[in-house]
């Protein structure tokens, strides 16, 4: 209990603090070659549920071009996707802003993914109970199938990390998260195969 409501959100500012100094020259990098080819932000901010499904802007490194077709419709993913882009989601380099979040307050290092607000008058009753936490860069579903397993068991397991919140739990999600970088496993959503919308159960 004390971890959840004290300790957590001090070792998460602290991280994030640490990590952000020690990344900056990465981000800095990133952001200009990020720049360089979109000529506009390197950023891309998107409202999503946070904790008690509050809204809060998620930001991450910038993926995809905004071309619009002559109906003004983005056009497909997979035609939008650059290769920066794709280089920086096969290393997971575009979720590092995110770390903004977590010093915020916003986000938390661990937990369950924030996932799109049209997805809320989805979720059943035990679903919404992922939104008791705040959300995180990684989580229990990330480390246990990601994009491999479907939404139903997703969900299954951000209600086991609410259950089950701890230090141990965390700093074992974060060792494995480390290794499935490292590795590149389970990152098998791109953009010629993304992860199917969830649609309810």
């Amino acid at each position: 209990m004390i971890y959840k409501r004290f300790l957590k959100r001090a070792i998460d500012f602290t991280v994030a603090l640490i990590l952000l100094i020690l990344l900056s020259p990465v981000l800095i990098v990133i952001s200009l070659l990020l720049w360089r080819v979109y000529r506009s932000t390197p950023f891309f901010y998107q409202a999503r549920p946070g904790k008690n499904e509050k809204s809060i802007q998620v930001i991450k490194f910038k993926s995809m071009t905004d071309e619009k077709d002559a109906e003004g419709k983005l056009l497909p993913d997979n035609q939008r996707l650059t290769a920066a882009g794709s280089f920086c989601r096969k290393y997971s380099l575009d979720e590092l802003p995110q770390l903004v979040n977590v010093l915020n307050g916003d986000m938390s290092l661990v937990g369950p993914r924030p996932l799109l607000f049209r997805y809320l008058p989805l979720y059943n009753e035990e679903q919404r109970r992922r939104h008791e936490v705040r959300p995180g860069i990684t989580g229990w579903a990330q480390v246990n199938g990601r994009n491999s397993i479907d939404w139903k068991d997703k969900f299954t397991l951000d209600v086991y990390y609410v259950d089950h919140l701890g230090f141990l739990l965390d700093l074992k999600i974060l060792w494995l998260t480390f290794l499935k970088v490292i590795k590149k496993e389970g990152v098998n959503q791109s953009a010629d195969r993304p992860m199917e919308p969830f649609r309810g159960n």
